[in-house]
C-alpha cells in the first residue's frame, strides 16, 4: 500500500508535525521489533533512535511506493543487523530438514499431532508461556514472527523490512511457529505429570 502524495510530499520536505507523527505512531512497533529481534531494552532503544535518526535524515529520499512505517521498520532492521554484528551474535543454524523428518512421516502427515496448549493451560498462563517460550527462538526467527503474525505485515513487507526472499521468509516462519509449538508442548506435557503426582 502506497501513502498518498500529499503525506508523501510532506515527509519529503521534511515537514516536522508529519514526520512526528510518523514517528510517534511507529515507535511502539518499533520497539517491540527491536526487542524482538534479541536487543535488549537500551540496545533496541539506541535501534529505534538510530532508524529514527536515518528517518529524519534520508526524508528527500521517500518515494511513496510503501507505507513509510514499511520504509522505517526497513531501516531499523538494517540497525538491528548492525546492533547484532557490533555485539557478535551467532546465528541459529539449525537443519530445517531433520526438523521436518521429526515432526512429519514420509506421507507428509503429521507423526504425532501437536496439542493444542490452552486446552490445559489458563490464558494467563499461556500467555507467560508465550512469552518464556519466545526468548527460546532466534532473533531473526521471533523478528520475522512478530512482524507477520504481531504486527500484521504482508508477507512483501516483511521481506523489504528484513531484506529476504520470500523462501527465506517462509522457513523463518516456519521454524519460530515449531519452535514455539515445541516449547508450549513441553510445558503441557510438564503440567500434565505435575498433575499425575
Amino acid at each position: 500500500m502506497a501513502e498518498t502524495p500529499e503525506r508523501t510530499a510532506a515527509i519529503r520536505r521534511g515537514d516536522r508535525e508529519v514526520l512526528g507523527q510518523v514517528v510517534r505512531d511507529a515507535l511502539p512497533s518499533l520497539l517491540r521489533a527491536a526487542r524482538a529481534a534479541g536487543l535488549a531494552q537500551d540496545a533496541a532503544e539506541d535501534a529505534v533512535q538510530d532508524a529514527v535518526l536515518v528517518l529524519v535524515r534520508r526524508a528527500p529520499e521517500f518515494d511513496g511506493r510503501a507505507r513509510v512505517n514499511t520504509w522505517l521498520h526497513g531501516i531499523l532492521a538494517h540497525k538491528i543487523r548492525e546492533a547484532r554484528r557490533a555485539v557478535a551474535r551467532h546465528q541459529d543454524h539449525d537443519e530445517i530438514d531433520a526438523m521436518i523428518e521429526a515432526r512429519f512421516r514420509p506421507d507428509g502427515r503429521w507423526a504425532k499431532p501437536p496439542r493444542r496448549p490452552d486446552d490445559a493451560l489458563t490464558q494467563r498462563e499461556l500467555r507467560h508461556q508465550i512469552a518464556h517460550c519466545m526468548d527460546t527462538v532466534s532473533a531473526v526467527q521471533r523478528q520475522a514472527f512478530m512482524l507477520r503474525e504481531v504486527e500484521g505485515f504482508t508477507t512483501s513487507e516483511v521481506c523489504k523490512i528484513l531484506d529476504v526472499s520470500a523462501n527465506n521468509l517462509g522457513v523463518l516462519l516456519f521454524r519460530a511457529r515449531n519452535r514455539l509449538r515445541e516449547c508450549l508442548e513441553h510445558h503441557v506435557n510438564r503440567s500434565d505429570d505435575d498433575a499425575v503426582v
